[in-house]
Order: C-alpha cells, then structure tokens, then sequence
C-alpha cells in the first residue's frame, strides 16, 4: 500500500504539470488578453485626445500607438517573450526582469527616482547584439540633490533618539517646495530607497546640521542588461532592454501580482476564503446530513408512497439549476415581491461589526438559509439515489440474508451489517473535503451578491486577469489531485477488504 500512495503522490507532479500548461497556453492564445483590452483603452484615449499620429508607430484600431509604449506595455504583462520562456518564468524556473525598462544606445533614461542610466559600446565591442558588448553608465546627480533632511522629530517622553524625515522634494510653485516619498530614519542606520538604493543620516555639526548619505553600490551590482534586440520596421532604433533579474514564480512563493486589484494574487485569493469556506462547509454537511438518511430511507421503504414523493421532490430540485432556483427564491422571499422574509443577497448586513452577539448570528443566519439552499439542492439527487442503491445491493447480498435468517432485527442488519459496505461510493465525495473552498458556482454567488471564490475566478477570466486565474488553478487542481488520494485512503479505512497493490 506505501508504494501505491508513493506512487500517487509521484504523478500529483506531471499531472499538475499537464493542466498548468494546457491553460496557460489556452490563456496566452486566445484574443482579448490583457495586452490587447490595454492597447483598445490607449486607443480610445488616444483618439478622445486627438493623438492620432506619431512616429514608428503601430496601428491598433487605425489609431497609433507609440512602438516605445508598446513594448512597456508588452513586458509589464509579461509578452516579451516566448511563451514555453513565459511559462517556466511563471513556475520560478526561469529568472524574470525585475522592474526592467528599455533604452537606446547613448541615451540617458530615468530608471527610478533620481537614477538615470544610459548603454554605451564598450571598448573594442565588435558592434554586435552581445550584451557584452555594451556597458552601463549611471548618473545620481538627481538622487543626490532632491533627496534631503526635510524635517527633523525630537525624541520621544520615553528617550531614544531623534527621528529624520528625509524625502524627495521638488518645487510645487514658485517657492513652495512640495516633499514626496517620505522615509523615517534612525540616525546612522541605512534605510532602503526605492531603486536599490539605501540611505543613512548623520550629524554633521551646530552649523551643517543633519545630512544624508547615500550608498549606490547595489544599482551597479543588480541592475544589468538583460535583452537586446535590432531595429526592425516597427521599431527603427536599437532597444537595450535594463533590469534586475531574480527567479521568482510559483514555486519560490510569488504568484504575481492581480491586474485588476493591483495586490498580490495570494492576497486577493485569501479575502475570499473565509466566505468560501463557510458556503462550502454548511452545503456539504447539509447534502450529507440530509442525503444519507434519506438515500437509507427510500432504500428500506423502496416502491411505496413515501419513496415516490421524496424521489419526485429530490429530481424536481435537481432538474432545475442551482442559479435559477435562487433566482426564484429571491423572488418568492426576498424583496417583497411575494414574502418579505429573506435579503436580496450580500453575505452580511451593512454595520454588521456592530451589532451585539445574538444579531450577528440572526443576520448572519438570514442572510446564508437561501444561498445554501441554492448551493445544496442540485446535489441532493446524486447523492440519495447513490445511497439508496448502494444500500440496495448490500441488502441483496449473501451475508444480509443469512443475517435476516438467524433473526437478526431488521435495524441492525441494515445499520450494523449493510450500511458500512453502502458507504463505500459515498467515499469519493468525502475524499473532496479539501476542495469545499471552491464549492459553489460563480452564477449563485452573482445572483446572491455573494464576493467569493466562484465569482471571483468568473470576473478574473472575464477580465483577463491571468495571475488570479492561474492562482485560482493551482489551488483546484492541486486540491483535487490531493482530495483523489484521501479518497483512496477512505475506501481503505471503510472497507478493509479493499488493498492497493
């Protein structure tokens, strides 16, 4: 049995592999992308603007986008490159360009606040497009004279020492100085910047006062060239491509950032848990709860009339959608279109953190009974049927017979004998324990106004927002692959006849 889940475990791998790769290829082919919706907005800009012409342009729409915005535009979503070079970036198996820009040979280019850069022709370069062949030369004259002690806070009652407020200032209007990207420092400790830059402030006497003193080491040591490419018809100049490079992807625990939330994905996915989790644990023990003893039930009083209407009431809920039956539901009991008894939706009333313990759980409540019974309804039919017909064919078996022959009582037989072996099917359902935070469909929660993990992946996919998208399947499928192996597990702890070799 080890080797088997060894094994399992094992192909978790290429299975992960295959279906990560067969969506994001599916994701970076089809038309609409993220690239594309940028490029209609710009053109829509563009033209309510009236710029409608430019050099070395392309065309989007018969409106001009400049080449240079473009290509910014392509490397900020990550299409600069092929897309097997795009996949393993994703992974964390490839170096990605941290913060990179492109720029021309022999032409300063701001990098960050302060810093400017340009590529020279090293010494005896033989002209070609080897990165080798072109050297960086930076220029901190900005940094270092708009970067100042703006202000400086005496100790604290408690002690310690002062507090300097050094920023980037610049000249509002004519004499009112305007301080920006403030940053607190502890005299004579470095503090980061931004651009890889650090910064440290010391007493220079009564009459210089505070000054600061900057350390650029680490823009030379990570900044680099990266890519460089040759002029084309669409691009007509040189482009030398300068960033910092780092692997970062799935596996070292960044999954991007959202395009639409401007967060990162793991954030945006995590505010979706609690409500996900709490939808998906009451609609899975409630289908359970309500489906075992039923599917028992009809098993034990098969062909009467109790059998025929719970069947006919189960099917009937079954054969209507889960979305649609909320819809009906909130027509019935919300709004008062019929009974003003139920919200129209939401996962809690407005000022809900006020209210005292009793209120929140009676809100709560009202605001959960429709949207469960939305979720539950279309399962209740598989669920019964599959227990009333595994506790059918227990029941014609050998062994139950021979139990009915000694005088066992018809209630231990089914319950003490049968009811163990009907579990058996059941057993797929529970191995998906772990997949309840995606239990629901995005149609209910928008019918409900519900923001949680369905919806979410709904709006992701509608929007393009690939990085929330591929966050989102990763902890599907990897979930699912994982609920697979639990369910392996159940079958073996409920039947112990059952052996994986």
């Amino acid at each position: 049995m080890t080797s088997y889940f060894i094994r399992r475990f094992l192909l978790i791998i290429p299975t992960f592999l295959g279906i990560t790769i067969l969506v994001f290829t599916i994701m970076q082919m089809v038309p609409g992308g993220p690239l594309e919706q940028e490029l209609l907005n710009l053109q829509m800009g563009m033209a309510m603007s009236g710029e409608t012409a430019g050099a070395s342009n392309d065309m989007v729409g018969g409106t001009q986008v400049p080449a240079a915005a473009l290509e910014e535009m392509e490397r900020f979503y990550g299409f600069d490159k092929p897309i097997q070079i795009r996949y393993l970036r994703w992974l964390g198996l490839w170096p990605r360009d941290m913060e990179g820009i492109s720029v021309r040979p022999d032409q300063w280019k701001k990098l960050q606040r302060g810093v400017k850069v340009r590529a020279v022709a090293a010494e005896g370069a033989d002209g070609s497009l080897d990165k080798g062949d072109y050297n960086l030369e930076w220029n901190f004259t900005d940094l270092n004279k708009k970067w100042e002690v703006a202000e400086v806070l005496p100790p604290t009652e408690a002690g310690g020492d002062s507090t300097i407020i050094a920023a980037w200032l610049k000249f509002a209007g004519s004499w009112v100085r305007k301080m920006e990207d403030s940053t607190a420092l502890k005299p004579g400790e470095w503090t980061d910047l931004p651009g890889n830059v650090k910064v440290k402030a010391e007493y220079a006497g009564v009459e210089e006062g505070w000054r600061l003193d900057l350390d650029t080491s680490k823009v030379h040591d990570k900044w680099k060239i990266t890519d460089i490419k040759a002029a084309d018809d669409d691009h007509p100049n040189m482009r030398i491509t300068v960033a910092w490079t780092r692997f970062s992807g799935l596996l070292t625990g960044d999954w991007g950032k959202s395009y639409v939330y401007a967060q990162p994905v793991g954030k945006v996915i995590k505010s979706k848990f609690p409500i996900s989790i709490y939808f998906g644990l009451i609609g899975f023990l409630l289908s359970y709860l309500v489906c075992i003893p039923l599917g028992v039930m009809k098993a034990v009083r098969h062909t009467t009339q109790f059998d025929f209407w719970s069947s006919t009431i189960v099917f009937l809920g079954y054969s209507i959608p889960g979305w649609a039956l909320g819809a009906i539901l909130l027509v019935l009991f919300g709004g008062g279109s019929f009974w003003n008894v139920f919200p129209l939706g939401g996962f809690r009333s407005p000022g809900w953190e006020e209210f005292s313990t009793f209120m929140k759980i009676k809100d709560q409540v009202h605001h959960t009974f429709l949207p469960v019974l939305a979720y539950a309804a279309p399962s209740f039919a598989t669920l019964t049927v599959v227990m009333k017909n595994s506790l059918m064919e227990n029941l014609g078996q050998d062994y139950v017979r021979t139990a009915f022959a000694k005088g066992l009582a018809e209630r231990k037989v089914v319950f003490v004998h049968a009811f163990r072996n009907s579990l058996i099917p059941i057993a797929t359902g529970l191995g998906h324990l772990l997949s309840i935070i995606l239990a629901g469909s995005y149609l209910i929660e928008k019918v409900f106004n519900i923001q949680g993990f369905g919806l979410l992946g709904f709006t992701s996919i509608v929007k393009r927002d690939y990085p929330v998208v591929l966050g989102i399947l990763v902890i599907g499928s990897l979930l699912r692959l994982f609920g697979n192996i639990m369910s392996d597990v159940l079958y073996a702890v409920i039947d112990p006849r059952i052996r994986f070799k």
